[in-house]
């Protein structure tokens, strides 16, 4: 399927009476969203949307989001998803670098945007949870034609190198990791009730939840923030039959009190983890629990995202991230690109039709990360006898905490702005509940009598809520190897 809005519209003629999103106690039917859609891009082509122009959408779960994603592709625009909670500076970076056309905000997070949008020019919209878009006139009702190699999204992401890059995923990318989803992997219909906990504006969210529902025409279930009590009455209350989340979510509602003497789960019939490593702790104690199996994937922003899963029929193997999902070719390499011998580790490299085109403006970067083909993850992992897939460790120093990247190259350039700080080095110690907290050595300059909340405040205002250290210690120095740079693992936590 190579363009990706026709799901929607190929969907709502199948069964447009058919729940398409349920927020709260609103129902929105496929029929409805596609009506959304429509106008949508109906308005934006009568603006004056040209076929690839970029569009930012900086909103939660809330339909509106769904409307805006599908009206700008039936456009034939590109869509940018961003995080609602970016600060001014992270929302300017991202406008400016993909060209952006214009931006559509959540209204309740306005202020940021719309001060980045100022400093850029670009048309800004604030829009409510439910999008009340213009009336018929303009209406798209087909979408655009698209190729399979035609720019669908670009989702930011900066791996280690501190600016946030734009992978470029096709039509082609999401189409059809939806498609491998669906009719593979999870084998979802629209008898099924997917909750949609992950944020759409992520890659997990969109393909894992958000297309693959639509795809078949499921129920999708939105929920703007995860609360335990809350998700726990809501997989019963709302018979929930599809759960896809991130450990750290897996490992609250573990520890949830219960909320019923019956089977508090439901219905419940498939769940889905992915984003970070799930201990094995977790997935047994949930399963135990609930009733249902867990199947662990992997994959990333350029890989659109879905890679290797646990297959559901197939055995599975706890700590394990399974094996490729069909089209999708994975082998470990070392430094130079050589496969590893048989169970040792090496690097991730993955090539099929999940990996993105490249990143957005960025020729060297590209390269580098698709030197012959494969793209390098920065994930090292080994391999068993079974072909199953173990991941032993990141090779790139991005945080993993509750399920977000936070990447510290980012949070030592704010840090740096501060005019005590000398040195700062951010890395990630461990954290009982969010897998990882992000934490700081800094080295202040001579005389400076900044502290510890001072700091954390200077960051805490500049980036998003879920980004900044929560722990900073004071050094005299940092340790360096012979070229002068930081070695981040001789620095010694405090105890």
């Amino acid at each position: 399927m190579p363009n990706i809005a026709e799901n929607l519209s190929t969907t709502a003629l199948l069964h447009p009476d058919h729940p398409a999103l349920r927020f709260g106690e609103l129902v929105v039917t496929y029929a409805e969203l596609d009506t959304a859609a429509s106008r949508v891009a109906g308005t934006l082509r009568a603006e004056g949307l040209a076929a690839g122009d970029r569009v930012c959408v900086m909103l939660p779960n809330v339909p509106a989001f769904v409307a805006l994603y599908y009206g700008i592709l039936r456009a034939g625009g590109v869509v940018v998803p961003m995080n609602p909670l970016l600060k001014k500076r992270e929302i300017q970076h991202c406008l400016t670098d993909s060209g952006a056309t214009r931006l559509f905000v959540y209204e309740d997070v306005a202020q940021e945007a719309t001060a980045a949008a100022a400093e850029t020019g670009l048309p800004l919209t604030t829009v409510g949870a439910v999008l009340t878009p213009p009336g018929e006139q303009g209406r798209i009702a087909a979408p655009s034609p698209r190729d399979d190699g035609d720019l669908a999204a670009l989702l930011y992401t900066s791996g280690t190198t501190g600016t946030p890059k734009g992978a470029a995923l096709t039509h082609g990318n999401l189409g059809r990791n939806a498609e491998i989803l669906a009719d593979h992997v999870v084998r979802i219909t629209d008898e099924d009730v997917m909750m949609a906990c992950l944020p759409l504006f992520h890659a997990f969210g969109q393909t894992g939840s958000m297309n693959l529902a639509i795809r078949r025409g499921a129920c999708l279930l939105l929920v703007p923030r995860f609360d335990a009590a809350e998700v726990l009455y809501m997989l019963r209350e709302f018979g929930v039959t599809i759960f896809v989340a991130v450990p750290t979510m897996y490992n609250a509602l573990l520890h949830e009190p219960p909320v019923t003497t019956g089977p508090e789960a439901g219905v419940l019939r498939v769940c889905v983890s992915g984003g970070a490593p799930l201990p094995a702790e977790v997935l047994h104690g949930f399963e135990k629990r609930f009733g249902c199996a867990v199947g662990e994937g992997y994959g990333l922003s350029e890989t659109s995202p879905v890679t290797t899963f646990n297959h559901l029929d197939r055995p599975r193997k706890a700590g394990s991230i399974g094996t490729p999902i069909q089209g999708v070719e994975v082998r470990l390499v070392d430094e130079a690109g050589h496969d590893v011998p048989a169970g040792e580790v090496g690097e991730i490299a993955i090539r099929g039709h999940n990996v993105m085109a490249g990143y957005w403006n960025r020729p060297e970067d590209t390269a580098e990360a698709i030197p012959d083909g494969w793209f390098r993850s920065g994930d090292l992992a080994r391999q068993d006898d079974d072909g199953y897939f173990f991941i032993v460790d990141r090779k790139k120093d991005v945080i993993i905490r509750g399920g977000y990247n936070v990447y510290p190259r980012e949070l030592e350039d704010v840090l740096y702005e501060h005019p005590d700080v000398l040195e700062a080095a951010v890395l990630g110690v461990p954290h009982t509940s969010l897998g990882e907290e992000a934490a700081a050595a800094v080295v202040l300059v001579p005389n400076a009598r900044a502290t510890e909340e001072e700091l954390r405040s200077f960051v805490k205002a500049r980036v998003a809520p879920y980004k900044y250290p929560r722990e900073i210690w004071f050094l005299p120095s940092l340790p360096k190897g012979s070229t002068g740079k930081i070695l981040k693992r001789e620095i010694q936590l405090p105890r």
